[in-house]
């Protein structure tokens, strides 16, 4: 017999648009605006009522991806778990992301578990990947970009310091709320935490691929020496094991996936992933 036991963790701003027969169910089935769709999850934006959700569907990773992950020695990422609980520990470092409204979880078999994740949308927000693309060519006022370099830096500090990896930790994953720039405030947010790590203590390997991951990502966005030597010092205050080898490593890693990101075949596979979300 499989085991169907369900845990259910939602706000009732969410429950009063749900029926009570199976509200898992319901939850898993619901459609809307696709904006990823591999294989095993899918992500989902939803209106409900007068409100934007969004909403991951994890449907089961199956054994292959387990042992593949375990041959090569990771922790697979078997629902939608991972994120509740990165969410909660941002949520109490004081770190921005998508506010937590729902959770659900079904099944004993880890590679059969179904799970879902549901989030409020973040509203007028603009990732860095978007916000900085032609800074190239029409760079912005230098104020507001050495502020930006310092929140960054200061937001990777805080996640690195208590423990946390992103282990996406691109440019498009860090959101501006452009609200907040009438008032000259520059507020960050982290968003979709699906893969992050939380450790007991600080992972100086982990820090420097999150570090590596967020400067490929920031290679052609016009960044120049001297914001890198910025956002090097105002990052290393109080980070342990950030040295001259640290850094170097950084830069190797990077240029790898910087190379690997053009490669035809990383290109092709993007190119396909984008295809699928048009249909």
């Amino acid at each position: 017999m499989s085991c169907k036991k369900v845990t259910l963790e939602i706000q009732k701003e969410i429950m009063q648009y749900l029926s009570n027969d199976d509200v898992f169910e319901e939850v898993m089935h619901l459609s809307g605006k696709a904006f990823r769709d591999v294989p095993g999850r899918k992500t989902i934006q939803v209106r409900l009522g007068s409100n934007s959700y969004f909403i991951k569907q994890h449907f089961g990773v199956g054994w292959r991806e387990i042992f593949k992950n375990l041959l090569t020695f990771k922790l697979p990422i078997l629902g939608a778990k991972t994120e509740k609980l990165a969410i909660e520990k941002m949520d109490n470092i004081g770190l921005a992301t998508t506010p937590l409204v729902g959770f659900g979880e079904q099944g004993c078999n880890p590679a059969t578990r179904q799970s879902f994740l549901i989030t409020q949308d973040l509203g007028n927000i603009i990732s860095l990947e978007d916000l900085c693309a032609g800074w190239k060519t029409n760079p912005p006022l230098s104020g507001f970009k050495r502020r930006l370099v310092i929140a960054v830096a200061k937001l990777a500090r805080t996640l690195h310091t208590n423990g946390l990896n992103h282990r996406d930790f691109y440019m498009c994953h860090l959101c501006l709320n452009e609200g907040s720039l009438g008032n000259g405030q520059i507020r960050l947010a982290l968003i979709d935490l699906h893969r992050m790590l939380i450790h007991k203590q600080p992972s100086v390997d982990d820090n420097m691929k999150d570090i590596a991951a967020l400067y490929f990502s920031s290679m052609d966005l016009g960044f120049t020496a001297r914001d890198y030597l910025r956002f090097r010092h105002y990052y290393s205050q109080g980070v342990k094991s950030v040295n001259k080898t640290f850094w170097q490593q950084v830069i190797k890693r990077a240029n790898k996936l910087y190379a690997k990101f053009h490669s035809g075949k990383f290109q092709q596979r993007l190119a396909v992933e984008k295809a699928a979300l048009k249909k």
